[in-house]
């Protein structure tokens, strides 16, 4: 190994290394309002009263039950929100409210959604989980 390489290699390996812990990160970090504030049972309210229960099936909502979205029956279990957003609460109540500044060419449609509104369902879709 020639000299400078022998200088070169612990930044080399340091790189490296920062390169493959980066990668595996689940997104950026989340920095909005915590969920503690929220309502999950006005969350489950909110589901139906939006009209995401046309498109998607809720464990705990017997009908309608949508078919034309994926089912949300274990959201609160998955890593990521549409196969492609970390399933953060700040990233989810972004997707929530505007899905096509997110993820552009979704089927899922923008639904006015208060702050609020918007932390309930986060709250509701991440307690679903199988028991």
């Amino acid at each position: 190994m020639s000299d400078f390489m022998a200088r070169r290699a612990p930044a080399l390996l340091f790189a490296m290394a920062t390169a493959m812990a980066l990668a595996a990160c689940d997104g950026p970090p989340d920095r909005t309002p915590s969920l503690g504030d929220a309502d999950v049972s006005r969350g489950r309210q909110l589901v139906t009263d939006k009209g995401c229960v046309a498109c998607h099936a809720f464990p705990d909502v017997k009908w309608p039950r949508g078919g034309l979205g994926p089912s949300l029956e274990n959201f609160g279990r998955q890593n990521l929100i549409a196969g492609r957003l970390p399933n953060q609460p700040g990233v989810l109540m972004q997707f929530v409210r505007d899905a096509p500044a997110q993820i552009p060419g979704t089927a899922m449609p923008a639904i006015p959604l208060t702050d609020q509104e918007a932390r309930d369902v986060a709250a509701y879709l991440l307690r679903l989980q199988p028991r």
